[in-house]
């Protein structure tokens, strides 16, 4: 099996489980030699991964996903999803300009967004890819407050380490990107927190390590090698006693760079949001290990499609159930889990229930696709 293997990663927090096993010799363990590279946006990271550059890459949990519905680009070879790297993390930043007046209610954003519209100055918010985690968290949040993101602002995708610069040249109101960029913005005094991804769905999927279907199938061995490494790094990751030496490692400039305390404060659930809130021990800060963190639930891939459908970026209704179970392929969870001796997660379709109150069914995407009073689905 080849040894010798690269990874693509976005300089973020949550490629802590590839930069870990890499550095604490998780990856050595089970034979890997890797290489890691810091791509610095998305559409590269396809590119990367796509082109076998790559052989496995950290990425949106969105970006597979799109990809089976012909959504991510290029046409490009099938992606597959063994494992979910990290859950919750990411949050979305508003200007500085409306704290105090705007917290983590959306509806408090209304009025000066409909104003702005009506004014053909509609509110810009960044997001990193149209078909990724935080344009979702974005669009479900705006929605939340009677603000429709197809109609009522401006959504721009920017590379995640362009986003602060970006607000404090004036061309932002607000964007959606994972962490430190929010802690960044507030301690550069730019902007505050308005609100977390966690907060919008605790315990959400965020990123997820991907390779094609191609090199997948053809490299079993490789593949569970690679997880295994993975779970490891993840446990260490979860114990706190590694935060500090995390934040430390992940500031190196090979990796995020930066401060090592703006990336720690994040780590450990404690922190400022910038208008004089704060969180004091997050119940579900960035999390890579544990209560089957890593397992490939069909249900969340089922649920990305119904927001993809709300959004007008299907044509018609997708395959939900068969989208899923080829994108989401939990028998290289469990292989690789069955030989390191660790009981396997299983598959769970229960409902999830977001911030809003509204309650997610997997057997039922299409009518919850359709529920919602903010959407863009064409009359069909």
């Amino acid at each position: 099996m080849p040894t010798q293997l690269t990874f693509g990663i976005a300089p973020l927090t949550d490629s802590a489980p590839f930069v870990i096993a890499r550095t604490e010799g998780f990856f050595a363990q089970f034979g890997i030699d890797p290489t890691i590279q810091v791509i610095r946006s998305w559409s590269a990271m396809r590119d990367e991964l796509m082109s076998g550059r790559c052989h496995a890459a950290h990425m949106l949990f969105g970006m597979p996903v799109a990809n089976a519905v012909g959504r991510l680009g290029l046409n490009g070879k099938p992606l597959v999803v063994p494992w979910i790297v990290s859950r919750n993390g990411q949050a979305i930043t508003l200007h500085k300009k409306y704290s105090g007046e705007i917290k983590g209610d959306a509806k408090a954003l209304k009025t000066v967004a409909h104003e702005k519209r009506d004014k053909g100055r509609p509110l810009v918010f960044g997001i990193t890819l149209p078909v990724g985690t935080h344009a979702m968290w974005l669009r479900y949040w705006l929605a939340s407050g009677l603000i429709s993101p197809d109609n009522d602002v401006a959504l721009i995708t920017i590379p995640p380490p362009q986003m602060v610069t970006n607000m404090r040249m004036g061309n932002l109101d607000g964007f959606c990107a994972g962490e430190p960029l929010n802690a960044r913005a507030i301690a550069e005094s730019i902007g505050f927190t308005a609100i977390t991804s966690q907060q919008i769905w605790a315990d959400h999927p965020e990123k997820v390590c991907v390779f094609t279907e191609e090199f997948a199938e053809g490299n079993p061995e490789v593949v569970k090698a690679v997880l295994k490494a993975l779970h490891l790094a993840s446990q260490w990751l979860a114990d706190p006693a590694n935060r500090d030496k995390t934040a430390e490692i992940l500031s190196q400039p090979e990796y995020i760079g930066g401060g090592k305390d703006t990336i720690a404060q994040r780590l450990n659930g404690s922190y400022p949001l910038g208008d004089g809130r704060s969180v004091e021990n997050d119940a579900s800060p960035v999390t890579f290990s544990g209560n089957g963190a890593n397992y490939p639930q069909h249900k969340y891939a089922i649920w990305w499609l119904t927001q993809m459908r709300r959004w007008n970026m299907t044509l018609g209704s997708p395959d939900y159930a068969g989208i899923a179970a080829r994108v989401m392929r939990s028998d290289f969870y469990q292989a690789a889990m069955q030989e390191l001796g660790v009981t396997p997660a299983a598959q769970d379709f229960s409902p999830e229930t977001l911030f809003d109150g509204a309650a997610f069914d997997p057997a039922k995407p299409e009518e919850y696709a359709r529920s919602f009073k903010i959407h863009s689905i064409r009359t069909e």
